[in-house]
């Protein structure tokens, strides 16, 4: 393993430039490189713009899906390299998981470490889990498993595949209903970072085989959180899979039900039924 540090953040619309131009022609094994960035400080206006857009409480605890913004950037730079097997345009994340392991103070100076995990074979193409760990004072407060589905891509003969199914028992009757206007995937791209072509407009959409722009699946699981809020224990477990892509603009249902100390969780279009998101929050 080797662990590379380092001094700023990457530059993510560049990442996602050299991405594009290396696209063909990859394949093989993972990378068994991590990286690093260390007292990585948060931005106060960056996180209340985060809030905003999310619909998410605002105070000196940072969100539960506040750090995957923070790790984000070096997840991109990791698999944008040409080392990585997956090529990075049109890449779509189907499952994510945090642990809020004890709350993350705001002020708090962290250090960030991303690595790569269990290449897999899908009907659809192939799997990879890019894996994330904060820790604050020498200790890791945070951690999270992000699984991006790479349509066509190859996994090496023989991996096992991924399982992407989240068992939950969903609830079944409606708690709120959110429209969820055409710009959203531009205000997420815009204080997440994650500029992929997918969320950005229904033209660039288009060319990686969407009908419509789509909502990143980390803005609606965000958006989750911030219904929940100040009903979610101290240290807990957000799990989700993003179950069909949220065109834009939508009209969705927020569905919740307590599970002991805990919350099941569903978003579904208003008019079809169809289940974009499915989640568990449990204590940890």
């Amino acid at each position: 393993m080797t662990t590379t540090v380092l001094d700023a953040a990457p530059n993510l619309a560049a990442l996602y430039a050299r991405a594009a131009v290396t696209a063909r022609g990859r394949g093989g094994e993972l990378p068994d490189t991590h990286l690093a960035r260390h007292g990585v400080g948060v931005d106060r206006d960056h996180l209340a713009g985060y809030a905003r857009v999310c619909g998410l409480p605002l105070d000196d605890v940072l969100p539960a899906t506040y750090p995957h913004v923070l790790s984000f950037p070096l997840q991109m730079a990791l698999m944008s390299d040409r080392s990585f097997p997956l090529a990075l345009p049109g890449i779509v994340h189907v499952r994510n998981r945090v642990e809020v392991l004890a709350p993350v103070g705001a002020a708090a100076p962290l250090d960030v470490e991303v690595w790569a995990e269990r290449l897999a074979p899908h009907r659809a193409g192939a799997t990879v889990d890019l894996l994330a760990s904060v820790r604050a004072g020498g200790r890791e407060v945070w951690r999270s498993r992000s699984t991006y589905l790479s349509r066509g891509g190859r996994a090496p003969e023989g991996a096992e595949p991924a399982d992407l199914d989240l068992e939950v028992d969903e609830p079944a009757r409606p708690t709120a209903t959110w429209r969820v206007p055409d710009d959203t995937g531009r205000r997420y791209a815009r204080v997440s970072g994650d500029v992929n072509p997918i969320h950005l407009s229904g033209l660039t959409a288009k060319a990686f085989g969407f009908k419509h722009a789509i909502a990143h699946g980390m803005w609606t699981k965000a958006r989750v959180l911030g219904a929940l809020a100040g009903r979610l224990p101290e240290a807990f477990a957000y799990d989700v899979q993003f179950r069909r892509p949220l065109y834009l603009p939508s009209t969705v249902q927020l569905a919740t039900a307590p599970s002991g100390a805990g919350w099941d969780v569903a978003v579904r279009n208003a008019r079809s039924g169809t289940e974009h998101l499915v989640g568990t929050v449990r204590p940890l």
